[in-house]
């Protein structure tokens, strides 16, 4: 078994400590306050809704320092993303290489290159394992088979469905494309009857964790035991709408530091939820590992009029130490909006808590106090119970 580098299989107290120091570099002044990893919760928290401001405020990446940009992109928000052409600036060639991409492999890659980096990210990690490029993007589907035959493309890198419709387009036209053997797959669902069905044709399917801000995040290896965390990152998994952790295991969501020193991001809080998993990957790598997608922490909802955020349910955690956990539970009795929210808490006086909602929420609510470990560990803060449509 071959690795892409010896930072993959690191031992756990040496990462952190390397880790550490390029965080410490990466926050110049806050360094002080950094003695471990664990102290990243003594930092805030950078939202999406934080970056597009500060943005907008002083174009084109806010106060952030950036070193080594060549290009310039733009997702949908507006957020301004930058990118570079150094050796593996996104850091994807780690995964292309545990597909087992490398020198003799030519890789369709079918991500967009404009506006959004996705195409490049994959292009830039193709250079990084040696393979070569057919720049494919979007669409065109009967010439994407075309030239992938003529080219005999061995790799496929895209969303998991584009692939399905590239190759019943290759069995419409009578095009053999059994040269390709390798999927490097993101940004969408990869359902396990789809994986399999690609490996029913004879091509071994693995699937990333990416966003525009950050680079690769974390992959898949053929043990297929979960997603091995990148060496480039440090992944926190907090209470929705807070920077607190929850308990390994439970779900919550993702929060990202980027130690890219060309566009370092601290906290970044990509909206996923996940989990980590115990233990080490059969694969020999010694990162820890999330358990991947597991739903969207923004679980704003309306009430009576009023948008409820895990951001306001937060802040009523804050104000009370004692309380340790929180779930709103809208619902509607036939006539108009019910809110109950529960606490975990020893505390057996409900109405000592009901200022604190309605300045937080905006509303009144039903308080139940409940026992501790009693609320589910799924990083659910609002439970809408109404039925729509």
């Amino acid at each position: 078994m071959t690795f892409f580098d010896a930072l993959e299989t690191r031992a756990p107290e040496v990462r952190e400590a390397q880790q550490l120091a390029q965080l410490r570099t990466i926050v110049g002044s806050d360094a002080g306050e950094l003695a471990t990893l664990a102290d990243l919760q003594k930092l805030p928290v950078l939202r999406k809704s934080d970056l597009t401001a500060a943005q907008a405020k002083k174009p084109p990446f806010g106060a952030i320092q950036t070193q080594n940009i060549t290009h310039l992109f733009q997702s949908p928000g507006p957020i301004n993303e930058p990118g570079g052409t150094g050796s593996d600036w996104w850091r994807f060639g780690r995964f292309l290489h545990a597909v087992g991409i490398g020198p003799t492999d030519i890789v369709q890659n079918t991500f967009s290159y404009h506006f959004t980096p996705a195409g490049m990210m994959f292009d830039n990690a193709a250079q990084a394992v040696g393979a070569k490029v057919f720049a494919a993007g979007t669409g065109q589907t009967a010439q994407q088979v075309h030239a992938a035959a003529a080219f005999g493309v061995t790799t496929y890198a895209g969303t998991p469905d584009f692939l399905g419709i590239i190759l019943a387009k290759a069995d419409q036209l009578g095009i053999d494309l059994s040269s390709m053997t390798k999927a490097a797959v993101s940004g969408g669902p990869l359902f396990p009857a789809v994986r399999q069905g690609y490996a029913d044709r004879g091509i071994t399917c693995l699937q990333c964790y990416a966003t525009a801000d950050v680079g690769l995040i974390a992959y898949e290896t053929p043990a297929m035991d979960g997603m091995i965390l990148d060496e480039g990152v440090i992944v926190e998994i907090v209470v929705p709408g807070t920077g607190i952790p929850v308990e390994d295991g439970d779900i919550g969501e993702v929060l990202v530091t980027s130690l890219n020193p060309d566009y370092p991001l601290v906290r970044f809080a990509t909206g996923d939820m996940s989990s980590f998993i115990a233990g080490q990957s059969a694969c020999g790598r010694t990162n820890r590992r999330i358990s991947g997608w597991k739903g969207r922490a923004d679980q704003a909802t309306k009430v009576k009029g009023m948008f409820i955020r895990p951001e306001q349910v937060a802040r009523v955690l804050a104000r009370h130490p004692e309380i340790s956990r929180a779930r709103v539970q809208i619902g509607h009795d036939g006539t108009s909006d019910t809110m109950i929210v529960n606490l975990e808490t020893d505390s057996v006086d409900a109405a000592a808590y009901q200022t604190s909602i309605v300045d937080e929420l905006k509303l009144r609510a039903q308080v139940v106090i409940v026992g501790k470990g009693t609320l589910p560990r799924d990083g659910v803060v609002i439970e809408d119970q109404r039925e729509m449509g």
